[in-house]
């Protein structure tokens, strides 16, 4: 008899016992469903930044190799080409990209409408601090004769030849607007 209640209780695993490795599951999916997003979004962003520093560097190219003349037109996918106004375009400088697009054509204001993922140029704008900060404006604008505010991430008038590229990030509550002067 005591035999076959040593065998008995022996045997398969308690419902406690499941239930806690299941809570265990649980727990672990849980951690791995919320993290995902966040390295999506960091991912994004990290491209996003190293877009924006080709871009930066490709207009100071441009610049240098045209005695200070900016740059006037955006073009190209994967590779943006920066180039002057067509009568003369200079010689041209490339970013190679990979969430940005170059725009068509040069814009006059800040916030162009539907600007999604474009590189635009604002020339002799002095002041940019209106970057809308959402999904459907995800671009990048580079600013001539300016540098970056800090306390706004925006565009203050600056000395000749010096530009502020702005663009934003993915953040956990929305999107935050980002500076990067040359």
């Amino acid at each position: 008899m005591l035999r076959k209640l040593q065998k008995r209780n022996s045997e398969g695993f308690t419902i406690i016992e499941v239930m806690i490795v299941l809570a265990i599951a649980a727990l672990i999916l849980l951690i791995v469903l919320l993290a995902v997003p966040a390295l999506q979004r960091n991912s994004r962003n990290t491209q996003r930044k190293n877009d924006v520093s080709a871009i930066t560097s490709a207009t100071t190219e441009f610049i240098n190799n045209n005695n200070g003349q900016l740059p006037q037109t955006s073009s190209g996918t994967g590779t943006v080409q920066l180039a002057g106004p067509a009568a003369s375009p200079g010689a041209a400088s490339n970013a190679s990209v990979g969430f940005f697009n170059g725009g068509a054509s040069q814009q006059a204001g800040c916030v162009p409408a539907g600007a999604a993922g474009h590189v635009y140029l604002v020339n002799n704008a002095g002041t940019c601090n209106a970057l809308q900060t959402n999904a459907a404006h995800d671009y990048v604008v580079i600013v001539d004769n300016a540098s970056c505010d800090t306390g706004t991430a925006g565009a203050t008038t600056a000395t000749a030849r010096s530009i502020a590229v702005q663009y934003i990030i993915e953040s956990a509550g929305g999107y935050t607007a980002q500076c990067q002067g040359s």
